[in-house]
């Protein structure tokens, strides 16, 4: 009958190769817990690298925002301070040179004073000199009209107190009541608005 006890020795064996074998697990476990915490560590490094980028990606670009911004904004008031400026030029030199083309169409008449003035000097024939006078009037005038400014002669015409002035009011049977009967002096309008009233005798109503 075979005997089922293991002798001591053999025993001793059994239990040495056992704690070999889990020494050697141990070993191996704690070889791949290593590679698996520097796998670990690897992609936890990459990881916040991406972060900070992320951050300073982040941080930069309100930053550059912000300088395009301003470059834009004092490109704006740039521009419009130039606006502005060219602005109040072109009102200064509407100002001073209004009345250069009215200026310029007056010479010929001051010209025509000056021809008119010598001929009376040089003569005594009073026809002519009023002849001269009068072509010079007539150039002064037409030059005026084309100015926009209209002469208001109202002899005859209805009185208008929006136009006229009186003087003075004379009864008179051969005219209309409250008509112009005499212009004292002449009035003008420029493009519609009154520059200077007409001074008028009216005829004074029963």
């Amino acid at each position: 009958m075979a005997n089922d006890t293991e002798n001591p020795d053999q025993q001793g064996q059994a239990e040495g190769q056992d704690k070999s074998a889990e020494v050697e697990q141990t070993q191996e476990a704690v070889e791949d817990g290593e590679v698996g915490t520097e796998e670990s560590g690897d992609a936890a490094s990459d990881q916040t690298t991406a972060e900070e980028d992320g951050k300073s990606d982040a941080q930069s670009d309100p930053s550059e925002e912000l300088a395009k911004v301003k470059d834009q904004l004092l490109r704006t008031v740039a521009e419009m301070e130039n606006v502005r400026r060219r602005a109040q030029r072109d009102v200064e030199n509407a100002h001073k040179y209004a009345v250069e083309k009215l200026l310029g169409d007056l010479l010929p008449v001051v010209d025509s004073l000056e021809k008119a003035e010598d001929a009376a000097k040089s003569t005594d024939n009073t026809e002519s000199m009023a002849e001269g006078i009068g072509l010079s009037l007539k150039l002064f005038v037409g030059i005026l009209e084309k100015a926009g400014v209209t002469l208001v002669d109202p002899l005859g015409e209805p009185f208008d107190p929006q136009l006229h002035e009186a003087m003075a009011m004379v009864p008179n049977p051969d005219a209309e009541p409250n008509s112009v009967m005499d212009v004292m002096q002449r009035g003008y309008t420029l493009n519609g608005r009154l520059v200077r009233a007409a001074k008028v005798v009216v005829v004074k109503g029963e």
